[in-house]
């Protein structure tokens, strides 16, 4: 799995961060997806990479900028994850 942050200017609410969820969802098959405005970033869980260039234009098209993004493996942490040899 990879984990993704992106960067974005223009959300100011609640209801900006659901936007940019519902585009990326839309968009891709992710896992997961969650936005901040006060952080200023979404954070995604997929099984595959997405293309920093397909994101910001899904973004775009939603009316907010990607500023940023970084990629990297995401191993979900469970509860006996340290037990794991």
């Amino acid at each position: 799995m990879v984990r993704i942050i992106a960067h974005i200017e223009g959300m100011a609410c609640g209801m900006c961060e659901a936007h940019i969820n519902e585009a990326v969802r839309n968009a891709f098959r992710v896992k997961k997806v969650a936005s901040s405005h006060t952080k200023k970033q979404t954070v995604i869980l997929a099984e595959q990479d997405i293309s920093e260039q397909e994101l910001k234009n899904v973004v775009a098209k939603a009316g907010y900028d990607v500023v940023s993004v970084n990629s990297e493996p995401y191993e979900k942490k469970g509860l006996f994850s340290a037990f794991r040899g």
